[in-house]
C-alpha cells in the first residue's frame, strides 16, 4: 500500500505538471494573439491611405488664425478665430511658400486636378478671357488682345480622380467645380454635386452657409460609406465664395465676428464669418475621421485657390487676386497625415501642380503618370527626407489677361529666392529677392540686369516649350482711349479683414 507521504508527493507532481501545462497554454495563446495583432497591423499599414482635400475660396496667405510662417507674425489674421484649422496645423505641417497655380480660381482648380499648369492647359482665366467693347469689337483702349482661354477641362486630361480611381479608390468631389460644364463624373469623380459654379448646385446667389455644411455632410456620409466597404477614398470639398454679405454666413457666426471686430461693414464682416463657418465645417470633418477610426490613416489638406481681393488685402504681401504679386498667388497650405511631423513648417516652395503627384506617391500608384505633369511629389518635404524633384527647378506662373490691379497680362518665374515678373503691356521686367523682400517693394531689375535677363530667357523658353498662349498687339489700339473698366463676371468678391 502507498503511504500518505507517497500520495502527497504524487499530488504535488500532478499539480506541478498541471501548472506547467497551463503556463505553456497561456504562452501559446499569448503568441497567437501577438501574431494576430501583428497581422492586423500589417494589413492596416499595407492599406492605401485616404485623402481629404478642403479647398477654400479667395482667401490669402494670412487669411487664417494660424501663422503660415513662424518667423512672420503678420502671416496670420488677428481677427479670425479658426480652432479647427489650428488643430490641423498643430498636428501637421505648414508650407510657408505654397502657391496657387494662378491668381484666379478656374486655372488653379484645373492645375490641382491635372498636375499641369494653366499655361499648358490653356485654361488661364475664369471664362474665355476675351475683352470687347459694347459692339463686340476689340476695345481700342487695350494695347493687347488677350488669348482665348479654354472654358472646359479637356476630356483627354487625366485627373487625380481618374488616377486614384484606377488604383482602387472611391472618389468624390463636393462643392464648387468651376472647370467647365461637364459633370465631374466624366473626370473620375463618381460622387459629386454636378458641374457647379459660384452659385452652387441649386443655383443660389447665396450658396453659403447652406452649402458649406451641406457639402460637409455629404462628404462625411461618403467617408462612412467607404469605411464600411473597406475601400480607400479621395474626397475633395471645395467651398463657395461670399457675394452678398450678411446672408452668406450663419447668424450666430456673423454676430460674433461683428462684435469682435467692431465693424459695421456687412461685406467685410461676412467675409470673415464665412471663413469661420468653413472652419466649423472642417472641425466636423476632423471629428468624423476620429469617430470612424481612420484619422491616423488619412491625409487632410487645406489650401485656397488664390489670394484675397484687393491691393492691400494680403499684407505683408503685395497685391491680391488677379495679380502675380505674392498676395495674389501665395496661399495657405496645411497638411496632416501619416509620417508628417506635428507642428512643423516646410520652407520648400510648392504649388498646386504638386498635389496630384504627391497623392499618387502616397497612394502607392505604380502606373506612369500622364505625360506633361509639371509637379513633383512633396513626400520628401513632408517627411523631411530628400528634396522635391520636378521636371523643372523653377516655378512658373502665366496670366495673359487684364484683370483688377494687375496692370495687364503678366508672367512670372521663381528660382530660389529670386522672382521675376514680366509685364507684356509695358515690356518691363521686375525682379525681387523674396527672402529679403516678400512684400515686393524693392525692384532689383535694373541693378541686377544680368539676373533679370537670365530669368526672362528661362521664362520665354518655358512658355514656348509648353505652347503657352500669349497676348498679341491690338491693331486698333488708341493710346488716347482709356482702358475699359474691369467688369467681367466673377471679379467682385468680398475681402476678408485682417
Amino acid at each position: 500500500m502507498r503511504s500518505s507521504l507517497d500520495e502527497d508527493r504524487l499530488t504535488d507532481q500532478i499539480r506541478a505538471n498541471m501548472k506547467r501545462l497551463f503556463t505553456a497554454a497561456a504562452l501559446v495563446v499569448t503568441l497567437m494573439m501577438a501574431v494576430l495583432v501583428c497581422q492586423a497591423q500589417t494589413q492596416v499599414a499595407s492599406r492605401p491611405p485616404n485623402f481629404v482635400l478642403i479647398l477654400g475660396e479667395g482667401a490669402g496667405w494670412n487669411s487664417t488664425s494660424v501663422p503660415m510662417d513662424d518667423t512672420v507674425p503678420d502671416s496670420k489674421s488677428d481677427l479670425l478665430q479658426m480652432p479647427s484649422l489650428a488643430r490641423l496645423a498643430n498636428e501637421g505641417v505648414r508650407f510657408t511658400n505654397f502657391y496657387a497655380a494662378s491668381a484666379r480660381c478656374t486655372p488653379s482648380r484645373a492645375a490641382i486636378f491635372t498636375g499641369k499648369s494653366p499655361a499648358q492647359l490653356h485654361m488661364t482665366f475664369i471664362n474665355d478671357g476675351r475683352r470687347r467693347d459694347g459692339n463686340g469689337a476689340v476695345d481700342p483702349g487695350l494695347k493687347l488682345i488677350e488669348p482665348v482661354a479654354l472654358m472646359e477641362l479637356p476630356a483627354s486630361e487625366l485627373t487625380v480622380g481618374d488616377i486614384l480611381k484606377r488604383a482602387g479608390y472611391a472618389t468624390a468631389h463636393f462643392g464648387k467645380w468651376h472647370v467647365g460644364r461637364v459633370s465631374p463624373a466624366q473626370h473620375g469623380f463618381d460622387a459629386n454635386d454636378g458641374a457647379t459654379a459660384n452659385d452652387g448646385p441649386d443655383r443660389n446667389e447665396n450658396p453659403n452657409p447652406g452649402e458649406a455644411f451641406g457639402m460637409t455632410d455629404r462628404g462625411m456620409a461618403f467617408m462612412a460609406q467607404q469605411v464600411k466597404a473597406g475601400r480607400p477614398f479621395y474626397l475633395q470639398m471645395s467651398h463657395y465664395p461670399g457675394r452678398r454679405g450678411e446672408a452668406d454666413a450663419r447668424p450666430e457666426t456673423y454676430a460674433a465676428v461683428r462684435q469682435r471686430a467692431g465693424m459695421n461693414d456687412p461685406r467685410r464682416v461676412a467675409a470673415a464669418a464665412i471663413l469661420e463657418d468653413m472652419d466649423a465645417a472642417i472641425g466636423e470633418v476632423l471629428k468624423k475621421l476620429d469617430e470612424l477610426g481612420i484619422a491616423n490613416s488619412t491625409y487632410v489638406i487645406y489650401t485656397t485657390d488664390h489670394g484675397a481681393q484687393g491691393r492691400n488685402a494680403n499684407r505683408p504681401l503685395a497685391g491680391g487676386k488677379g495679380t502675380l504679386l505674392e498676395g495674389g498667388i501665395r496661399v495657405p497650405f496645411v497638411m496632416r497625415g501619416p509620417g508628417i511631423k506635428a507642428g512643423s513648417f516646410s520652407r520648400i516652395p510648392a504649388t498646386d501642380v504638386d498635389l496630384l503627384p504627391t497623392m499618387a506617391a502616397l497612394a502607392g500608384v505604380t502606373a506612369p503618370l500622364p505625360t506633361g505633369i509639371e509637379g513633383g511629389s512633396l513626400v520628401p518635404a513632408l517627411t523631411g527626407r530628400g528634396v522635391v524633384k520636378r521636371p523643372r527647378e523653377e516655378l512658373y506662373f502665366h496670366f495673359p489677361h487684364y484683370d483688377e490691379g494687375n496692370d495687364g497680362p503678366v508672367s512670372a518665374v521663381i528660382l530660389g529666392n529670386e522672382k521675376l515678373i514680366k509685364n507684356y503691356v509695358s515690356g518691363e521686367l521686375h525682379l525681387y529677392d523674396l527672402s529679403k523682400d516678400p512684400g515686393e517693394i524693392h525692384d532689383l531689375a535694373k541693378e541686377n540686369a544680368t539676373e533679370a535677363a537670365a530669368l526672362d530667357t528661362r521664362l520665354t523658353n518655358y512658355l514656348k516649350s509648353i505652347k503657352a498662349q500669349l497676348p498679341s498687339p491690338n491693331p486698333v489700339f488708341d493710346p488716347t482711349k482709356p482702358p475699359p473698366p474691369d467688369d467681367r463676371k466673377g471679379g467682385r468678391k468680398m475681402r476678408p479683414p485682417q
